[in-house]
């Protein structure tokens, strides 16, 4: 069973399974549209240590700190060592990586607001997303072709065809984001201790790095954290 959320923009569901398992627990979606590659590296670099320069800040580091803390504890629970700690390692001491605009806005939007995002091709999605929790039995193939054997209970995102990303192991191949990709959906899963203001301040980041730096329009941003009104 599902229920509708409010999102004009985008056709996405929440299971009652993960509402009753997870209660207010938040998600987060984010569209743009009609992204371009790159055009101004000079400034996007410029852009980037300010983003940086902000995030070492002391407060604010500390804060990021112990929300990245509380996911960990989280991948835990489940047997899975969670990203976030090296990614913020990294960008303390080395700055944010060099891929590409799509993936880079997505490490940005994650150590800014120490929340985990996630950057996808919308265009490869195949009918409605849903968020869920894992049935017993059920796997899923991951990047690389890497194989997940999903534990009862784990947080996923799944269109109408493949579950497209387990919280704890990873996003699937089919919907990675590549250079033809134009349209592309950032979404942030909170876990318990983690509020939804968090994943809109993350994916506020990477919406407006796309629009800045890709051309891109946002097509909505939208966080779901409790249930919808009658």
């Amino acid at each position: 069973m599902e229920e509708n959320e409010m999102a004009g923009w985008i056709d996405f569901s929440i299971s009652s399974a993960y509402k009753v398992m997870y209660p207010g627990v938040a998600f987060g979606l984010t569209l743009i549209s009609e992204c371009r590659t790159l055009s101004d590296s000079t400034e996007f670099d410029q852009y980037k240590r300010n983003l940086l320069r902000r995030m070492r800040k002391r407060e604010s580091l500390s804060l990021i700190s112990q929300r990245i803390d509380v996911y960990d504890r989280f991948f835990r629970s489940f047997g899975f060592e969670c990203p976030l700690p090296q990614h913020l390692n990294r960008a303390i001491h080395s700055g944010f990586p060099r891929y590409n605009l799509m993936v880079d806005a997505h490490f940005m939007a994650e150590m800014c607001a120490g929340i985990l995002v996630a950057v996808t091709d919308y265009d490869r999605i195949e009918g409605r997303l849903m968020l869920d929790v894992a049935r017993g039995g059920e796997t899923s193939v991951g990047m690389g072709g890497r194989q997940f054997i999903i534990t009862e209970g784990e947080i996923l995102l799944r269109d109408e065809k493949d579950i497209i990303c387990v919280l704890c192991q990873g996003a699937d191949e089919k919907t990675k984001v590549r250079n033809d990709t134009r349209n592309v959906l950032f979404y942030s899963y909170a876990v318990p201790g983690i509020d939804g203001t968090y994943l809109r301040e993350g994916l506020t980041v990477a919406a407006q790095t796309m629009t800045r730096f890709g051309g891109g329009d946002i097509k909505g941003l939208d966080i779901f954290d409790k249930d919808p009104q009658p």
